[in-house]
């Protein structure tokens, strides 16, 4: 277990697909090192969540986890959680206009449409096949961190860059208007 450097933005690298982990990688010693190396960085930097490439292992592999985060106050509580080769499928067109940041994107957030309601198909690091339903600021969530899987950071995502801002000016002026969407997502959704 160690925290690992976080790779910025520019890094060649992050921009890269990652490779799904092989079937006879799963329950091995190597995965949940890894695994323990992504809980213990995301923990340390105050992330919502973390990708394999984020630390510079290029396997499709993420951590998701929400615990009365500071930087995040209005994000609801999600149980730490593991995703292998994840696969997320939207249910439905409906859409909503997440504020997001990231930890390779240091001091930057921006409005990034995503689907209100998600499938994820995924494996644990054991092996175990996992397949949910999220919805809500939380479905963002997993877009947002599987997408990192795929080279993709949510500055691709953003449709008008007008809405970047840093995270000072987000607390300033934003961060009250979205704090209230989200509470009415929460409240629609359960997360």
């Amino acid at each position: 277990m160690s925290v690992r450097d976080i790779v910025e933005v520019g890094v060649p690298s992050l921009r890269e697909r990652a490779t799904r982990v092989p079937t006879a990688d799963l329950g091995s010693e190597d995965l949940a090192t890894l695994v323990e190396d992504l809980v213990d960085s995301m923990r340390a930097a105050q992330g919502a969540g973390l990708a394999a490439p984020q630390i510079g292992v290029g396997l499709r592999v993420c951590v998701i986890e929400v615990r009365d985060n500071p930087r995040y106050p209005y994000k609801p509580n999600v149980p730490l959680t593991i995703l292998v080769n994840p696969v997320i499928t939207p249910l439905g067109d409906e859409m909503f206009d997440n504020f997001e940041g990231c930890l390779s994107v240091p001091g930057l957030r921006g409005l990034v449409p995503r689907h209100a309601g998600v499938r994820v198909e995924a494996f644990s690091p054991q092996g175990e096949r996992l397949d949910s339903e999220i919805w809500g600021v939380t479905a963002g969530t997993y877009q947002h961190e599987c997408d990192h899987l795929d080279g993709v950071l949510f500055l691709d995502r953003v449709r008008d860059t007008r809405s970047l801002s840093t995270w000072d000016a987000f607390r300033e002026h934003h961060e009250a208007d979205f704090a209230r969407r989200v509470r009415a997502l929460v409240e629609r959704f359960g997360s």
